[in-house]
Parts: C-alpha cells; structure tokens; sequence
C-alpha cells in the first residue's frame, strides 16, 4: 500500500492581474480556523473532498464542485474525507469582480447565494484558468481567466438583490463602534469590558452582538483584523517581525502561526509571491 501523499501549498500572483492571489493545496490534517477575506475565494476542488461552514451553513465539496464564498463571509475548512482534499484558489478583489461584471452589464458587485457549485463547465473554465495564471503570456492568461469569471458571475451570480433590512436591533450600529474601537488598536489588548464601554453595552451584549453578526467571538474578529494588517504592511514590503509587531501579534512566530491557520500557508510563502 502506498503511503498518502504529503500536505502541500504553494501561492502566487497571476501573470495578468498582480493583485489576484492563487493557492494550490493538498490538505489531510490541516484545518482552517474561521476567518474571512476581504475579497472573493473560488475554490475548485480536485480531489478528496473538504467540508466547509461558511456563516450557518456547512457543506461537503466533493471533487470536481466548486466552493465560493463572498467578501466577509465568515468561514473555516477541513477535510471532509479521510484522504483529505486538493484544491485550486482564487482570490479575486471586490474591484476585480466589480469590473467584469460592470463589463457585463451589471450595476453591483455579483454575490454568489450559493456556496457550493455543481457546473462541470465552470470547473473546466477554472481549471483552465488556473492552469494559465503563470503562463509567460499574459494576454492567454487574462483571458482564460475572464472567461471563468464570466461564466462564474452570468450563471450564478446575483445582481438582483433588495436593499438591506432596516437592524432594528441595533446591534448594527454598536458593532460599528466595536470594529473602529478594534482598528484603532489592533496593537493593544482588548477586552470585553473596553468593547462594552464603546457601546455603552454589557459585555454579555458584546458577546451577543458578534455571535449575531458575525456567527463568531470577539477574539476571533480581532486575530482577523489583525492578520488583514499584516497582509497589506507584507504586501508593501515590511519585513515579517515588523508586520507582526505592527498588527499587534506578541512575535513573528505568534503571527506565522496564526496566519497559516487562517491561510494555509506561512508569510514567509505569501511574501515571496510579491
């Protein structure tokens, strides 16, 4: 019998659009802690099978489906079989999508109701896509993947939304207060009691209100908010101590820890691909 292949990652820019961020994963033990991102994730799953939460809902992606989830949407990963699960990623902006989908006549940001996608030519087109992301040239590259991405957002997109519901709770507006109280300090401990007193709220409430909103705790949105500065000070070209530093994690180990439950790779990896 032969023995089951090792984990694996390796993440890079695409050829054409510098900002788009690619993973290629085979995982069997890794788990993803919750978190979300900033931008869109489309995962084309290729073998294995990996089960996914994303907000209340949990899913089994076997290979060959595909798994999107929308911009801060709350979410973690694991395997789903024993033999775990390869995937191909894409990190699409918020502006990246925008921009197709304004190109195809569409007003708003697509957002996917779906997390889990049964469309065998999407997972071709992906593929496809993927496969050409590092390819020397670049105009093959652009235009595989904005294929993908059209096929992506006219067949299961959503630019027909209502306006949001009126929170009647309030809970909206505090965590407003709560979130800016966190982004001005992401490098000093907080705790419950300073998120009460930025609401004028108990701490039970804050407890509350993130559970609510987010399906997550405080700490849990904090770790977030700090891996999101430590992103961008590494994308500007910080070194990996300062970006730990800055972002409020205690050492550069405290961050690589942290980033690789939440990445799957290290910073170190996430640096190199520029």
């Amino acid at each position: 019998m032969s023995e089951p292949r090792q984990e694996s990652q390796a993440f890079w820019r695409h050829a054409a659009f510098r900002e788009l961020g690619l993973l290629s994963a085979r995982f069997r033990e890794h788990r993803y802690d919750r978190h979300t991102h900033e931008s869109y994730v489309i995962a084309l799953i290729t073998e294995g099978c990996e089960r996914v939460r994303v907000g209340r809902q949990e899913v089994l992606a076997p290979a060959g489906s595909v798994l999107v989830v929308n911009p801060e949407e709350w979410h973690d990963g694991e395997a789903g079989a024993e033999q775990g699960w390869a995937y191909r990623t894409f990190y699409p902006s918020v502006a990246l999508l925008s921009e197709v989908a304004a190109e195809l006549g569409q007003r708003q940001p697509p957002l996917f109701p779906q997390t889990l996608l049964d469309d065998p030519e999407l997972s071709r087109l992906l593929a496809d896509a993927h496969m050409e992301s590092t390819s020397a040239d670049a105009t093959r590259a652009e235009a595989s993947l904005l294929s993908a991405l059209r096929h992506l957002i006219l067949r299961h997109g959503d630019t027909d939304r209502p306006a949001e519901p009126l929170d009647r709770s309030g809970a909206q507006r505090r965590f407003a207060r709560y979130e800016q109280l966190i982004e001005d300090n992401l490098t000093e401990e907080l705790d419950l009691q300073a998120l009460a007193a930025a609401a004028g709220v108990t701490r039970f409430q804050v407890i509350r209100d993130f559970k609510k909103l987010t399906g997550s705790t405080p700490a849990i949105f904090i770790r977030d908010r700090r891996l999101r500065r430590a992103n961008r000070l590494i994308q500007d070209g910080a070194s990996l101590a300062d970006a730990a530093f800055a972002a409020g994690f205690s050492d550069q180990s405290h961050l690589s820890r942290s980033f690789r439950a939440v990445h799957g790779i290290t910073p170190g990896m996430f640096r190199r691909a520029g």
